[in-house]
């Protein structure tokens, strides 16, 4: 794939990442919304607000954003965003922050999601229940009713490094740029 289609999926990519993370549409994600990520979904799934497993998602939360808000203003505007994204950001502090919000789905700790245990937590994450089916489909490439942790970690990784990725289904109808 010629070098500027790439980076233009992984803009839009971004672009629509961003648009998730910023709830109110003020062009600026704030430490508020960036956590209230790990509540929605703490919620959507049944977990307490003591919950240790919830407790460890937001403090990876926390340092996700730290990480990103690059000028420590309290809020992470887009070009900070773009800036900040790629392949070294996810393996620094996005994967252990998605990971919790997996974590925070997967009661019985196996490491897999149900079709149900993930829609519930993508539509906390602000996909349609059709968008986190679809994503689901296409993750489950063996069929088995399944979505593996390293399998969902890798499909929002490549979604966000190349544009391309099983996720991809589960960021169609956010906002385009």
């Amino acid at each position: 794939m010629p070098e500027q289609a790439t980076a233009t999926m992984t803009n839009t990519a971004k672009h629509r990442i961003f648009a998730m993370l910023d709830k109110d549409g003020d062009g600026a994600i704030t430490h508020a919304e960036y956590l209230a990520r790990v509540d929605n979904a703490a919620a959507a799934v049944g977990r307490d607000a003591d919950d240790p497993v919830v407790h460890t998602a937001r403090a990876a939360h926390e340092a996700v954003f730290a990480d990103m808000d690059a000028d420590h203003d309290g809020r992470v505007t887009f070009e900070e965003y773009r800036t900040w994204a790629g392949h070294d950001a996810f393996e620094r502090s996005c994967r252990p922050a998605l990971g919790s919000l997996f974590d925070l789905a997967d009661h019985d700790s196996d490491g897999r999601l149900t079709r149900e245990e993930f829609t519930r937590l993508r539509v906390a994450s602000s996909n349609t229940a059709e968008d986190a089916g679809q994503a689901f489909d296409d993750l489950d490439t063996n069929g088995d009713g399944l979505i593996d942790r390293d399998d969902y970690l890798a499909g929002i990784h490549d979604y966000v490094t190349t544009g391309s990725s099983p996720m991809a289904a589960a960021y169609r109808t956010l906002p385009n740029p």
